[in-house]
């Protein structure tokens, strides 16, 4: 139990961060499947033992990730007053769907509580083989691609600071940005995803931007997009649709080309990489316009720039650990 003197004396790993300047670029998980679904609190270890649903679920993930390669991602989503309904569970499924893509392509399910362990089930199964949208369950699809979902980690069961940080971001977005979004933005609290370093953290999906370090005042830039998108440059941690060094190079990229770099379709290439130490890499980020008037390539060589020491847990007593920092040396556009 996370008592106030705890909180009192606690160091926050994503203050430590923060303070020494640690760049959350690059630090993006990969994933081609999300599979979000509603789930009252509290999310303990226990409650997911004891849940035969659960334990099925979570054993045919690993299965897909370890035995089969697939890379998917498990979230929860507190249920929300205004979006849930009682007696039923939504579920929220994404893809990546080609590997020149701008956004994942979005899924939702809202089934009835006594069956959404099958429908769950089902949905993994079809993994193995391919995707067919599930027939079977089309009663329940809902058609709601026109709204842009945000996931804003508030989980503070492997780390305080996103239950510290995440709230009052999730709070802000919740009752200030979604209302004014006339029905184009859902707000959710959810589990960890990974990063709590740099808390706060959120995922705006269907793009599959991943952001940490949040502050109130960037809040309308990320949602509304009305201004430069350079405001945004020290707060994103990368794009799903890419690998590390990939998303380096992107960030350096998305700069220069302004907001509808989101909406091209792009994948990425690691052309030669430094496999011992890791302090360099060579990529290619292709991309298609909007329109598909133009395909080109940017072209990078990214390098370690320096080190920074971080926290990776918070804690009354904390070891900090060197990370290396990374900068793109080099960025050609090619056509």
């Amino acid at each position: 139990m996370i008592t106030q003197d705890y909180l009192s004396n606690c160091r926050f790993c994503c203050v430590v961060s923060k303070a020494n300047g640690e760049d959350p670029i690059g630090s993006a998980p990969t994933y081609e499947h999300w599979l979000a679904l509603e789930m009252g609190l509290p999310w303990t270890e226990k409650r997911f033992q004891e849940n035969p649903m659960l334990r099925r679920a979570i054993a045919l993930i690993e299965k897909l990730i370890f035995e089969h390669g697939i890379k998917i991602r498990g979230q929860l989503l507190v249920p929300d007053s205004e979006y849930s309904r009682p007696g039923y569970t939504r579920v929220l499924y994404y893809r990546r769907p080609t590997m020149l893509f701008a956004k994942f392509e979005k899924y939702e399910f809202i089934i009835p509580d006594s069956e959404v362990g099958f429908f769950v089930m089902a949905l993994l199964e079809t993994l193995l083989h391919s995707f067919t949208v599930l027939p079977d369950w089309e009663q329940y699809r809902q058609q709601t691609n026109q709204i842009r979902e945000l996931m804003v980690c508030t989980d503070g069961n492997v780390d305080v600071a996103c239950a510290r940080f995440g709230y009052p971001i999730y709070h802000k977005l919740r009752s200030e940005f979604a209302p004014a979004s006339s029905g184009k933005l859902r707000v959710w609290r959810c589990s960890h995803f990974g990063g709590h370093q740099f808390a706060p953290t959120l995922i705006d999906l269907p793009y599959g931007h991943y952001w940490g370090h949040l502050q109130p005042e960037i809040l309308e830039l990320l949602v509304w997009r009305n201004g430069s998108v350079n405001g945004l440059y020290p707060f994103y941690r990368g794009w799903a649709g890419l690998s590390k060094f990939e998303q380096i190079v992107e960030r350096e990229i998305w700069m220069q080309e302004g907001w509808e770099w989101l909406n091209y379709d792009k994948s990425g290439q690691v052309m030669a990489m430094d496999e011992v130490n890791q302090d360099s890499a060579n990529i290619r980020i292709d991309f298609t316009t909007t329109d598909g008037s133009m395909r080109s390539a940017y072209e990078a060589r990214v390098e370690v720039s320096g080190f920074v020491m971080t926290a990776w847990n918070s804690g009354d007593e904390q070891s900090l650990e060197e990370v290396k920092q990374y900068c793109v040396s080099r960025l050609v556009k090619v056509m």
